[in-house]
């Protein structure tokens, strides 16, 4: 096969495997778990009540109020459907461990930075201003033990980059 040619039989190797992923009743999630098509609704999920977070960088300390995401289904339905964000708000998913993580934006309205972190609340890799809509994923480059999404522009504001810190109670 040309490398043409090879490079449209993969393409098409991974459209079938998403179709079938979807025809099985599993849509990727923004966080990348499968979820059942019960959040493929186009309503945003319910606020849960903000905990307060600070994220430390050279130009000090920056506050925050963060909805946290535990469950399996608020990971996979995140800031969805949502139109609006106050500058001091963002979104703390919760992945219980450290693990490689793969968030998209699809159905998402809001430009995002998305912040990766690890357990003792190290930033590891930060994305800014994040496609919306988009359904390309967007990976921690490395363990991570959660994900914060803040609007776009927020990390060039603070002066947030990789080794920062992230103090919530979620990280020891």
């Amino acid at each position: 096969m040309t490398p043409a040619l090879l490079s449209i039989s993969r393409r098409f190797v991974l459209a079938v495997a998403l179709a079938v992923a979807t025809v099985a009743g599993a849509g990727l999630s923004q966080s990348g778990i499968f979820a059942s098509p019960a959040f493929a609704q186009a309503q945003p999920q319910a606020e849960t009540p903000p905990e307060p977070l600070t994220i430390t960088t050279a130009s000090g300390p920056h506050a925050f109020s963060a909805e946290v995401m535990r469950t399996d289904e608020q990971r996979a339905r995140g800031l969805m459907f949502r139109r609006y964000m106050p500058a001091d708000r963002g979104m703390l998913f919760d992945f219980k461990e450290e693990q490689p993580v793969m968030m998209w934006m699809k159905n998402t309205y809001l430009p995002l930075d998305m912040v990766f972190i690890s357990r003792n609340g190290t930033v590891i890799n930060v994305a800014e201003n994040t496609e919306p809509m988009s359904e390309r994923t967007i990976p921690s480059a490395g363990p991570a033990y959660a994900v914060l999404e803040v609007n776009a522009g927020t990390a060039r504001r603070i002066g947030l980059k990789k080794g920062d810190k992230v103090s919530h109670p979620m990280f020891r």
